[in-house]
């Protein structure tokens, strides 16, 4: 046999044996490689550490709850406002004009670390109702809905979830406009959806339209 027939055979062997491991296995099992896929996700918190407030507080006032945007959606932050005590148990407007200015107010560090921000932009006033406006009524130096959805939906969650509310929960609101007064709503919709429509009842009659 010629050297280069036996190198053949050689050849043709070898790769014989490797057919037959690869079919056989000879007992070998597979190592699984873990993948590094790299950190999960970071996800927004939307919680406020008791411990890292970092917004000033007036020196006296009452406990509020205030909506901000977080993720998308409207997420409540406790505040203290800086109205009397006496006057958040008897004055709307003062309570409704409070309120406002907490969500003109930027998120302290440890808000916006949070993933919290607000889109209320003043100046907004608030006003007590007119003559023939319906109870409860509370007047915005702008009209309500020519407010960005959001700023409308965290001014109505807001006062729903306050003293700023009138009789039953309800947030009845108006401009400075001839246009009668709205009654909205702080549905589950409108903080899951801020930057939707705010859902209302419609305008409210105003006794003084029919004198």
């Amino acid at each position: 046999m010629t050297p280069n027939a036996a190198g053949r055979r050689a050849v043709v062997a070898f790769a014989a044996l490797l057919g037959a491991l690869a079919i056989g296995g000879c007992g070998i099992r597979s190592t699984q490689v873990p993948v590094d896929a790299g950190p999960a996700p970071s996800r927004v918190p939307c919680e406020v550490s008791g411990g890292n407030l970092t917004q000033a507080q007036p020196e006296s006032g009452v406990p509020v709850r205030v909506y901000l945007v977080c993720a998308s959606q409207l997420e409540s932050v406790d505040r203290t406002a800086g109205v009397p005590e006496k006057k958040a148990l008897t004055d709307r407007v003062q309570v409704a004009q409070a309120l406002i200015d907490e969500l003109q107010k930027e998120p302290s560090s440890s808000e916006r670390e949070a993933g919290f921000a607000t889109y209320v932009r003043g100046p907004i006033v608030a006003g007590g109702p007119r003559k023939g406006d319906p109870a409860g009524t509370l007047r915005l130096n702008r009209q309500p809905e020519d407010l960005p959805a959001p700023a409308l939906a965290q001014i109505v969650c807001t006062f729903a979830e306050s003293r700023a509310a009138g009789p039953g929960g309800a947030v009845v609101l108006g401009g400075p406009g001839a246009y009668a007064p709205r009654s909205y709503s702080c549905s589950q919709a409108a903080k899951e959806r801020p930057d939707e429509t705010v859902p209302t009842l419609g305008a409210l009659p105003s006794p003084s339209s029919s004198e």
